[in-house]
């Protein structure tokens, strides 16, 4: 879910680049390709879940707390909109990646 989320992501960046002036082309094309990447590692979190196998775990859970910061600066920002699915999101999948695996 969060690797298609972060895609879905990259994928409005492309195309606001599009539709809208861009100021900072280079930044913007560097959280694409980030985007990308991330979105690109999530899914191999996931795949190794679906395989029950424990090599996704660790990825899985620092992407999260990552997205935990992400989301507690977006809610000091005032995108409440934003942040706080996404921190409900990395919440949940912090838990179930760090707690729901059992060898």
């Amino acid at each position: 879910m969060e690797s298609l989320i972060l895609f879905g992501l990259v994928v409005y960046l492309a195309i606001a680049a599009l539709t809208s002036t861009v100021s900072a082309p280079a930044a913007l094309v560097g959280e694409m390709i980030f985007g990308l990447l991330g979105s690109v590692g999530l899914f191999v979190c996931a795949n190794e879940f679906a395989k029950a196998s424990a090599r996704g775990r660790a990825p899985a859970v620092l992407a999260n707390l990552i997205a935990c910061g992400v989301a507690y600066f977006m809610i000091t920002g005032k995108l409440l909109a934003v942040g706080i699915p996404l921190a409900l999101l990395a919440a949940v999948t912090f838990f179930s990646a760090l707690f729901g695996y059992r060898e």
